[in-house]
């Protein structure tokens, strides 16, 4: 049974931090004074503008980035954890993480792309936490609804969606756990004592910029993994500047279609009701989900997906 954090109430205080890569303080500036036009308090990491070069702009060494993030996860004043960016360097975090009074105070973990490994960590251990969006505004803006949404979630309102079908879908129902993120990371953390477990779960992925042998090659390696006979359903999101950008006349939608081709070719032998084109992932209109949560996925003319938390 998962632990799903309680619900936070006016003024309480939201840790933001940088666990993966560098950020502005431009960047977050719309964040911050919306948390706050919220009735929170956001507490900014003593790294959070940190930056350390070393192959990639990280947001401080991994003895900086590991501090802020163990001093969020176990100070009791902090209600929940927001992630500035996501990037690369969750995975350096990974070896280092204390919940030691995290445990005793379950905390919402918020973030989405490298942040999945954060996540994958704390679902081994039991705790559900929210895959949306950053403090920090993707370069093609993101909706009012995305964090809206969020902060919904925050305060323990109940969450249902309903799409509209569409034409790569597989019909059917499913009920279980939802997993995954983002599928760059998802992949990466197979045959890790930190991969999600996928016996009965209903899995999400989305991702961008990779080319398509590249997101083959991933979905390859789930299949080889036995990941595609254990789930109980897929949820595929945003899928955006896939491929080559000269030759993609989809480069810059979020639900390019050629790579949801070639995932829906790669799950046509297996009976599981599979759904197309969430609203979440590196995507302007990027819609809250919760790992972790027990999820009754419908699949039909139109599409629902309920959480039970």
């Amino acid at each position: 049974m998962k632990i799903f954090p309680k619900p936070l109430k006016k003024g309480s205080k939201i840790a933001i931090i940088s666990p993966a890569g560098s950020v502005e303080p431009i960047q977050l500036k719309k964040g911050i004074e919306m948390i706050k036009s919220k009735g929170f308090s956001p507490i900014l990491g003593k790294n959070l503008y940190t930056k350390f070069s070393n192959g990639y702009n990280y947001a401080g060494t991994e003895e900086q980035r590991i501090q802020d993030m163990n001093w969020a996860l176990n100070d009791p004043e902090i209600s929940a954890i927001w992630a500035s960016r996501g990037g690369y360097g969750c995975q350096h975090l990974l070896k280092k993480l204390n919940l030691k009074e995290f445990s005793q105070n379950p905390k919402w973990y918020i973030g989405y792309s490298d942040n999945t490994v954060i996540q994958s960590y704390l679902l081994k251990k039991g705790f559900a936490s929210i895959h949306g969006q950053t403090v920090k505004t993707s370069s093609f803006g993101v909706t009012d609804e995305s964090y809206d949404l969020i902060f919904n979630i925050l305060k323990g309102k109940p969450l249902k969606y309903t799409l509209k079908s569409n034409q790569f879908n597989k019909e059917g129902n499913a009920e279980g756990e939802l997993i995954g993120g983002n599928l760059a990371l998802v992949y990466a953390l197979l045959g890790t004592a930190y991969s999600f477990d996928f016996k009965d779960k209903i899995l999400f992925v989305e991702d961008i910029g990779e080319n398509f042998y590249a997101l083959d090659r991933m979905m390859m390696s789930l299949e080889l993994a036995g990941v595609f006979t254990k789930i109980k359903g897929l949820i595929v999101g945003g899928m955006t500047n896939m491929g080559d950008e000269k030759e993609n006349k989809q480069y810059k939608d979020s639900f390019d279609e050629f790579t949801y081709k070639l995932i829906s070719e790669r799950i046509s032998k297996y009976n599981f009701p599979a759904v197309f084109g969430f609203p979440n992932g590196h995507i302007h209109n990027n819609i809250p989900l919760i790992i972790g949560a027990e999820v009754l996925l419908k699949a039909g003319k139109n599409v629902s997906l309920t959480f039970k938390y």
